[in-house]
This record gives C-alpha cells, sequence and structure tokens, in this order.
C-alpha cells in the first residue's frame, strides 16, 4: 500500500455535529492504523454561508477530541484557478456544457419523465447546443455548467474498500450541476480535485455520498487524475431510526463539551458504532488506532445513543487517574483534595456529583430536601444518642458503633444506616461507610452529628 493520506473536509458554514465527527474521526483511524497522514481542508468556497468563527470552532473541537491533523489547515479557497483550468478542460473536449434552462423548463421535464415511468433527470435539452451557440447565449443569459456524464453505454466503477467494486451505469445517471448561476462551484468538481491535488488516497464518508462518488470517480478519470479508494460507511440515525437531528439526538460537540463530556467518551462511543470488534480495553487514541480494522465498519446504518456516550463517560472517569480527576472535581469544588475523590470517584457519574458528597468536605454544609427529610424522620434524638455513643467509643470502627446504635435506639438496616450516610456524607448513596468514617476521623463524624441536630431543629 502506497502512503495513506485521508482528509476530513468540512464546510464552515456550522458548528461541528456527531455526524461529521464520526467521519472525522474514521478517517483519523484509518491515517494512524495505516502510519498515513490525516489532513484537515475546508470546503470554503460558499463564500456566503462561510464563517471564520466556524473554522477556529471546528478546529477546537477537533484539538479537543484529540483529532490531530497533519500541517497546516488547508482551504479549497486556494484552488479556485485549478477548479476553473478543470472546468475548461471538461468544456473544451465537450464534457461540460452550459445549461440554459431555467426551474419552470426543469419542473416540467421532470414531470414529464415521471409521467413516462422515467427518472425525473435533466433532459439534456441544452447539451447539443454547439460551443458558438452556447458562448453566445451565455453573454446575454443566466446558465448553469452541468458534466455531460450521462450516455446510453458504457459504465463507472468506483472502488470501495468496503463494499468492493461499485458500477454504475452511465445510462442511470445525471448530467450533474457543477457551476451555479452566480459563477459559485457546486460540491463535486473541487471537492474531487482537492482530493487529487492533496495527495488523497482514501476517503471515508457516509453512503449517502455513493452517486456523488460516481460523478467524482467519471471527472477524475476525465481530467487524469487517479481517484482515491473510498469507503463509504453507514450513515449515523437517530435512535428511533430517522435522520439524526436535534430531537433524535443530534448534539454540536460545543454542547457535550460545555456539558461536561469527557472527550474520550465521544471518541469511544462513535469509533464502535457500526464497528463491534474493537477490544474493551482499547481506552486511548492509540490503541483504537492499533485495534481498528476498516473493513469491519458497518455499511448498514447505525443508531446513535446518548446513554451509551455517558456510559463510556463514567467508566472513564472511574478510571481516570485520581490526581487527574482532581483537577476537574477542583473545578465545581475548590477545596477538595485528593483523599477527597479517592473516596467519591467509584460513586460519580459525572464530575457534577461531586456537589452531592460537599458535605464530606464541609461538615456544615446544608442537606438537599431529600436528605434533610430522612434526618427528620429519624429525629434529633437519634443523633444526640449516635453522638453520646460516638464519643465515648474511643475508637472509629463503623461495624462496632452502627451495632451499639442498634442495639440502643432499636432502628436497624435502612433506618439506621441512612440517617447516618445522610448527616456524615450529605448524600443517600456513596462510599462504604467505614471508608467515609476513615476520612472523616473523629472530630469530623463529632461535628457533623452537632450539625445534624441544629439543621433538623431549624
Amino acid at each position: 500500500m502506497s502512503a495513506v493520506v485521508t482528509r476530513f473536509a468540512p464546510s464552515p458554514t456550522g458548528l461541528l455535529h456527531l455526524g461529521n465527527v464520526r467521519t472525522a474521526l474514521l478517517n483519523w483511524l484509518y491515517a494512524h492504523k495505516h502510519g498515513g497522514r490525516f489532513l484537515l481542508r475546508f470546503e470554503d468556497t460558499d463564500r456566503g454561508r462561510s464563517e471564520e468563527q466556524f473554522m477556529h470552532a471546528i478546529e477546537e473541537d477537533l484539538n479537543w477530541l484529540g483529532l490531530n491533523w497533519d500541517g497546516e489547515a488547508l482551504f479549497q479557497s486556494q484552488h479556485a484557478d485549478h477548479h476553473r483550468q478543470a472546468l475548461e478542460q471538461l468544456a473544451s473536449v465537450g464534457l461540460a456544457y452550459r445549461c440554459f434552462c431555467s426551474e419552470s423548463q426543469l419542473t416540467i421535464d421532470r414531470k414529464l419523465a415521471t409521467s413516462r415511468g422515467l427518472p425525473p433527470r435533466y433532459s439534456g435539452r441544452c447539451r447539443p447546443l454547439s460551443a458558438r451557440e452556447s458562448g453566445t447565449r451565455g453573454q446575454d443569459e443566466p446558465f448553469v455548467w452541468r458534466m455531460a456524464v450521462h450516455a446510453d453505454e458504457g459504465e463507472v466503477v468506483v472502488a470501495d474498500a468496503l463494499r468492493n467494486d461499485v458500477h454504475f451505469a452511465l445510462a442511470d445517471l445525471d448530467d450533474p450541476v457543477i457551476v451555479r448561476s452566480d459563477g459559485s462551484f457546486t460540491f463535486l468538481l473541487p471537492n474531487a480535485v482537492d482530493d487529487a491535488l492533496d495527495g488523497i488516497t482514501h476517503a471515508m464518508r457516509g453512503d449517502d455520498h455513493l452517486t456523488n462518488s460516481a460523478y467524482q470517480v467519471w471527472l477524475l478519470q476525465k481530467l487524469g487524475y487517479q481517484p482515491p479508494v473510498y469507503l463509504h460507511h453507514g450513515l449515523l440515525l437517530g435512535k428511533d431510526g430517522s435522520k439524526l437531528s436535534k430531537r433524535s439526538g443530534s448534539h454540536s460537540v460545543a454542547e457535550l463539551r460545555h456539558a461536561g463530556l469527557l472527550p474520550e467518551a465521544l471518541v469511544q462511543s462513535l469509533a464502535r458504532l457500526g464497528h463491534p470488534n474493537i477490544a474493551d480495553d482499547a481506552l486511548d487514541a492509540a490503541a483504537l488506532a492499533d485495534a481498528f480494522d476498516a473493513h469491519h465498519v458497518s455499511t448498514s446504518a447505525v443508531r446513535w445513543s446518548d446513554d451509551e456516550m455517558w456510559r463510556w463517560h463514567t467508566r472513564l472517569l472511574h478510571q481516570m487517574p485520581a490526581e487527574q480527576l482532581l483537577e476537574l472535581v477542583q473545578m465545581h469544588q475548590p477545596t477538595a483534595d485528593l483523599t477527597f475523590v479517592q473516596l467519591i470517584q467509584p460513586n460519580l457519574q459525572r464530575v457534577e456529583d461531586v456537589a452531592g458528597f460537599r458535605r464530606l468536605l464541609h461538615g456544615r454544609a446544608p442537606l438537599g430536601l431529600k436528605e434533610l427529610a430522612v434526618a427528620t424522620e429519624a429525629g434529633a434524638g437519634f443523633y444526640a444518642e449516635a453522638l453520646r455513643l460516638w464519643r465515648i467509643s474511643g475508637h472509629t470502627e463503623w461495624k462496632a458503633w452502627a451495632n451499639a446504635i442498634k442495639s440502643e435506639t432499636g432502628r436497624s438496616g435502612r433506618n439506621l444506616f441512612m440517617p447516618l450516610r445522610v448527616a456524615l456524607s450529605g448524600a443517600m448513596h456513596g462510599p462504604e461507610m467505614s471508608a467515609v468514617l476513615a476520612c472523616l476521623g473523629k472530630d469530623g463524624v463529632d461535628e457533623r452529628l452537632v450539625d445534624i441536630q441544629e439543621q433538623i431543629a431549624a
């Protein structure tokens, strides 16, 4: 295999969403699996919609996800001269032509074709025009440029590493528009020419581009370029099987970052969608690249799951070095220390859950409404007796203290443990009570038992 070069080529007209990220990730994994290069190219020729702020946002998102690209970011607009030269080359040999048909004429032609049981493709009305007549009319009339692809015979073969060779009969293809009436290029020509100029060897993208690939292979071959090998993966759908949207679970990367998601959780969940063969212990980008096998990527559509993404978040949170987690925790609880983090780490679903354990840090932290209800039901007398036994026990062993309280108050099971848990930790679920006592120490337990009686009284 020659040196692999893949690319991610977003249009800087908005923020990155999950479908974009999956395509970027698959191309990144393929390049790194084969020791190749991964390029970032902004398709910025839509001047009306392309914005610099979106370019910066896309770069920020990719960096946050760890999807580093090789070299400087590329810009489609830098190849504008090559795009015009390609159009001129095609037109000079009759493989591109001006089309003067109005929208109303196109609509009529499509309806007529449909009524005859034919596909509603372009009729080819302007294709027979001579170069002279076309040029003369082009001085006064609006027009688009089309590629002259449609033919009664012949085919285009798209080399696809996931689907083998995909054959398209030219009779089934249209004469697609490649330049709009305002002079701007559509996706087809610049994207294909840029891939050739940038040395792209492999391009992974959704199977909704499969027909586009047929047009681009035709185009590149007519221009004398070698088309890349394509890998058309199945699309990413919402949980309900519909096209991914806000309603069905789509998010921008910025939204997920602001929600506190670990970037590795998004990478893990997206990498495994439609690729179930990745080992469960491939927990970083390098391990994912080693385990990645493009031939196992599904050609069928896959469904997105927020739940699976957050399960990965929780798993990675539990496996994170405590020193690293401490930095995240201190963003929510500045006084947190390593002992506190090590105590609660197995009980966190998200980093912001630390707020529920703030009583472990601050002995006078107020209880939440549910926790206060538990404490109130137990009563100040229960806590007074627990405090008395704590002070005379001379030790900090959980079982012995709990048994003593049980003996004196008659409480047992949940009715005994839950009031003590909320008083000491501020939460109804959390670390083992023996670990809580060890963390708080004798004075810490004393302070919280005194405070809980005051909260009940208030």
